[in-house]
């Protein structure tokens, strides 16, 4: 009688688990099991994190940078070698990972999105701004014309990072005498992986 009577809960219970399931009520489960349920699911399972295509954001999620030129200072001697672009000025580094140095270096890996904007103040060359990741070339912006007295090098792109990666500017050609005033450097995590 006694095993006809486990017997007979444990039926129950499976069976409110599964009309549970089925009426998309919360289960509930003692023990160490969370289950966390998405209201939009990914339609694709596959292209999403986990075959449930259950989205759970972590806390450090958040991330993104904006820096500028501020002032038309000359660069520095440092940075006349390395050539990066420096920033003086960040306007926002949610999650700190935008250095002094002027260099983003990724928290966790996912998709991420930068854009830049470099002010080429009126001389006789061509510039061109590369977007480095880990020390190669990604995206390249030009500026150019001869008349101008301001024109910008732009461009943006969405970047597949590791953790750790490094993203930066350098400037491949021409040179950053005469100041840069307005030049900016933004970038944000998209979503992780």
């Amino acid at each position: 009688m006694v095993k006809s009577l486990i017997l007979m809960l444990s039926w129950t219970a499976i069976f409110e688990v599964a009309a549970a399931q089925n009426d998309t009520e919360p289960i509930v489960l003692e023990g160490k099991c969370l289950v966390v349920c998405d209201s939009n699911p990914a339609t694709d399972w596959k292209a999403s994190s986990s075959p449930l295509g259950i989205s759970v954001r972590a806390a450090n999620s958040k991330v993104a940078f904006s820096a500028v030129r501020s002032n038309n200072h000359e660069p520095s001697e440092m940075s006349n070698k390395t050539r990066i672009i420096y920033f003086d000025q960040v306007l926002v580094n949610i999650g700190n990972y935008f250095t002094f140095e002027s260099v983003f270096l990724s928290p966790r890996k996912g998709v991420y999105s930068f854009n830049f904007h470099v002010i080429k103040v009126y001389q006789s060359q061509t510039i061109q701004v590369n977007l480095m990741l880990n020390g190669k070339p990604v995206i390249s912006a030009f500026a150019g014309d001869k008349d101008v007295t301001r024109e910008a090098a732009t461009n943006g792109v969405l970047l597949y990072l590791e953790k750790e990666d490094k993203v930066y500017l350098k400037l491949e050609k021409g040179n950053l005498v005469g100041g840069w005033q307005y030049s900016t450097f933004s970038g944000f995590l998209v979503f992780p992986l």
